[in-house]
């Protein structure tokens, strides 16, 4: 989620640079750094760790100058230090560059221009990007960045100056992670967050994906797809401190089910090295040996990371063929569970402090597992008492109803299946991270339709009930989509396995009744379709969300909600992103309240 920010102007550049990241340093504090154009030549000073070690490292320099770029990083190619740390330079020295995303072509990448004489000096594949834009510059640093985009694949922001520009500029591009600019008399400001700004400007344009855009101390210049200029809207911000928090949007929900591609790629970041296709984790804690006695997993939940411990089922028995039980946390303890020495017990919580979840863990615990938690606040009780931890680094969620949080907790457990798979030495295939890769950016993809999901809310906000189906690894996301419904929007909803929608359910529809249903995949696209054609028989609604050709499905669906495609897996991320803005778009229809609804609180520290 690294965090991005640039100036250009009469102001000296390293305390305004330094200022900025400061606001931004929730973003990443594995490493800092600024790159600055000083008396013709770029001048870059890194540091591992928090800011404050780059502020140190800045103190009595000399480093001057009136434009530049600073970053704080969070790793995702190449380990934390000063080495991978940015600004990097090409391998010739021409310019610098600070990127936030990841380059899912980048091994392509690298070895084209490894044979062509790039050397290479970090483990990123932000390096790549530098090289690649140095390879095709002649003296016109837009057009060079215009033609390297075209060669890149994925989600990524990115800025660059050059030390052979024979003006003060900065060349932007986003297509993806978010990027303003913000506009002043006689100097212009980049960021990846409006909040970086607000101390130094009000007037802001926000970058749209495929934007390139130049800037200079007096002027700014945005093209679109690197072809067609065009004028973005100024927007001027009269933010108090909650609307800089919630970054514009209405409701934090909102925001949060924004911020799922970055917070995908965060977690997965710094854990996958694509390319020697390996997932580590330096929190787990667990050595091989012990990975590798494992014989049975218990994963222990309560609502929201229930549904996501379903999923995770799905995924370590396919992926690393260890049988897993899925318990909730609040019944769990008042059973006898059946635990081996050396089972292992994965506690999934949000923020770590699910009482239920605690108890689970300890019941587990003292019956002789080993404990592991997926959990998202550092230092929390899970944490404390667990032989390894996996963070899901979703960074905060306010909103009460979990979004992000529990899209986090599935890439977790794809992580951790992918983890086993290695230890128990099954083949790790190039696919299974590639598609991992590819998955921010069709997260993103979603987030582009909300005019449909508004309006599929408008025509059924009045609905009194609701039924959602799925099957196999979708099921558990059918589950979670009537959770997202009922808790903001107080309409009833239910989850089914579509299977079972013959076995009672079955006799609740007709006309009134909206079913929706996920066809998804290869595996059982064909008998969900099925479950829909007996639905309309009985004059039901079927909303049909579907990563097919919505042609395929209007025979039997009312309304059709088309979804980019990835692989099976991982298809529930994407499946559940469409559910949550369905319901967000529905509870504001009915006025009611979406971040604190009535009832519920965000963490559950009591039985």
């Amino acid at each position: 989620m690294c965090g991005i920010v640039g100036y250009l102007g009469d102001r000296e550049v390293v305390p305004l640079l330094i200022d900025s990241l400061r606001r931004l340093e929730y973003r990443g504090y594995d490493s800092a750094g600024v790159v600055v154009r000083s008396n013709g030549e770029l001048k870059t000073i890194k540091a591992e760790g928090k800011l404050d070690r780059l502020a140190a490292k800045l103190e009595g320099c000399g480093l001057v100058g009136s434009y530049g770029l600073g970053h704080t990083r969070w790793a995702t190619h190449g380990v934390p230090g000063e080495r991978n740390a940015h600004p990097l330079s090409d391998g010739r020295g021409r310019l610098a560059l600070i990127h936030n995303g990841i380059i899912e072509n980048f091994l392509e990448l690298k070895t084209r221009l490894r044979a062509d004489g790039w050397e290479f000096a970090s483990d990123t594949d932000t390096e790549v990007i530098a090289n690649l834009v140095s390879s095709y510059l002649d003296g016109n640093l837009f057009e060079a960045v215009r033609k390297a985009v075209a060669d890149l694949e994925g989600m990524y922001a990115f800025a660059v100056i050059s030390g052979e520009s024979d003006e003060a500029e900065i060349v932007a591009v986003r297509n993806g992670p978010p990027l303003v600019l913000g506009l002043g008399e006689g100097e212009n400001f980049l960021a990846s967050d409006p909040s970086a700004l607000l101390a130094h400007t009000r007037d802001v344009v926000f970058l749209e994906n495929g934007d390139i855009a130049r800037l200079s101390p007096k002027k700014v210049a945005v093209w679109s797809q690197g072809e067609t200029r065009v004028e973005r809207p100024v927007v001027r911000l009269n933010w108090d401190p909650i609307q800089a928090e919630k970054g514009g949007f209405k409701h934090f929900m909102l925001k949060e089910i924004h911020d799922q591609p970055q917070a995908i790629q965060d977690t997965f970041a710094g854990r996958v090295d694509f390319e020697s296709g390996s997932v580590g984790f330096d929190t787990l804690e667990l050595s091989s040996t012990e990975i590798q006695a494992v014989r049975r997993i218990h994963l222990l939940a309560c609502g929201t990371s229930w549904h996501a411990a379903l999923v995770g089922k799905f995924l370590i028995e396919e992926l690393a063929g260890i049988p897993v039980e899925v318990d909730y946390g609040s019944e769990y303890r008042y059973r006898r569970p059946l635990v081996a020495e050396g089972d292992l017990a994965v506690g999934i919580s949000q923020s770590g402090e699910t009482a239920d979840t605690v108890s689970a863990m300890e019941t587990a615990r003292d019956r002789g597992a080993r404990l592991l938690s997926i959990c998202n606040v550092v230092g929390s009780q899970t944490t404390r008492m667990s032989d390894g931890v996996i963070y899901t680094h979703a960074g905060p969620e306010i909103g009460v109803a979990s979004t992000k949080a529990f899209t986090s907790q599935l890439i977790a457990l794809y992580l951790l299946a992918l983890y086993l798979r290695q230890q128990v030495g099954r083949e790790m295939k190039a696919e299974l991270l590639d598609d991992l890769a590819r998955l921010p950016a069709a997260v993103g993809e979603v987030l582009t339709r909300l005019d449909h999901y508004d309006e599929l809310a408008r025509r059924y906000a009045e609905a009194q009930d609701f039924l959602y189906l799925g099957r196999g690894i979708n099921y558990p996301i059918a589950l979670e989509g009537a959770l997202k419904l009922k808790e903001i929007s107080y309409i009833h909803a239910e989850g089914y396995p579509a299977g079972e929608m013959k076995h009672g359910p079955i006799a609740l529809i007709d006309r009134h009744l909206p079913v929706v249903a996920i066809a998804t995949g290869r595996r059982v696209f064909e008998k969900m379709r099925g479950n829909m054609q007996e639905v309309r028989a009985r004059d039901g609604i079927v909303i049909a969300l579907t990563d097919r050709d919505p042609e395929e499905l209007t025979s039997v669906a009312d309304e059709v909600l088309q979804v980019p495609r990835v692989s099976e897996l991982l298809q529930p991320v994407v499946n559940v992103v469409p559910l949550q803005l369905f319901a967000y778009f529905t509870a504001v229809r009915r006025g009611t309240d979406v971040d604190q609804p009535r009832n519920l609180a965000k963490s559950v520290t009591v039985e």
